[in-house]
């Protein structure tokens, strides 16, 4: 067993998918599969149970997660620590889609203010020693720690009224989106005056900005958007909260923990 075979197996766990596991590692399904056998068989314990979409983790695999976390983040600081010539404080940070550049900026700005020396690399998505994320989409296994709110708001295209009864709006929904449930009260229950859909709340705004209906969007998203408007609304808008969130053992590394609690301490209106 080695540091190869406990990165594959943070990947799977991770993904819950053996192919998107192996995208994400650049290697063939076949080639990780072997990899995660011969962990299973040098751990004398079965971590994954295969089923015919991804893979279900075991309670074995629930009692290893964080530990591997741990070497293989321990195993990345060494290697780096010897491939640098400077004192560098290096930082692997995950960024979910549909969060508003201009805040995230605003994050990254800060953790080099209180992080010195700091060399962050970033990743889309489920990566890094922490991620950047609606709390919605914190796994089960995760601790989230709140950065800023960020209240829906319902947006037009510019110039156009979208009416007065909110049931009878055109809406433009985002169903796979954490946020959908949530905005169902506002849709009236019903999706039936829906006029179109998307796979992610930035789609919705391009879709709302080229007057197809109108969408409920987290106003950092929409706020620095063209040919868009912002209308009152009587009802109330959900709010969503943005933060940091991480494994329990990822506080172990010492730039994470230092930015973490800089965060945590960090006034209100840091963020606007």
């Amino acid at each position: 067993m080695d540091i190869r075979h406990l990165k594959a197996f943070v990947a799977v766990f991770e993904e819950r998918n053996i192919t998107s596991a192996a995208q994400r590692l650049c290697i063939s399904q076949p080639t990780l599969s072997v990899t995660i056998r011969q962990l299973e068989e040098a751990l004398g314990a079965t971590l994954f149970n295969r089923q015919s979409r991804g893979v279900e983790v075991s309670e074995a695999a629930r009692s290893l997660y964080p530990q591997a976390c741990a070497l293989v983040s321990e195993a990345e600081a060494l290697r780096q620590r010897f491939r640098t010539s400077d004192a560098r404080q290096h930082l692997s940070l995950g960024i979910e889609p549909d969060l508003s550049p201009a805040q995230v900026a605003a994050f990254l700005r800060f953790a080099h203010q209180v992080v010195a020396h700091l060399y962050i690399t970033l990743h889309e998505g489920c990566a890094g020693d922490a991620r950047l994320a609606v709390e919605e989409q914190c796994c089960e296994d995760e601790l989230f720690l709140p950065v800023w709110d960020d209240p829906f708001v319902l947006v037009s295209a510019a110039g156009r009224q979208p009416g007065t009864v909110t049931s009878l709006y055109p809406w433009v929904i985002c169903p796979e989106h954490p946020s959908h449930q949530r905005l169902m009260a506002l849709y009236g229950n019903s999706t039936a005056s829906a006029v179109a859909s998307s796979g992610s709340l930035q789609q919705s705004l391009l879709l709302v900005a080229a007057g197809v209906g109108v969408a409920a969007l987290p106003h950092s998203l929409v706020s620095a958007a063209q040919g868009v408007q912002v209308h009152a609304l009587n009802s109330p808008l959900p709010s969503r909260r943005v933060g940091l969130c991480y494994s329990g053992t990822a506080l172990e590394h010492p730039v994470l923990r230092l930015l973490h609690a800089a965060l945590r301490d960090a006034p209100a209106g840091t963020w606007q």
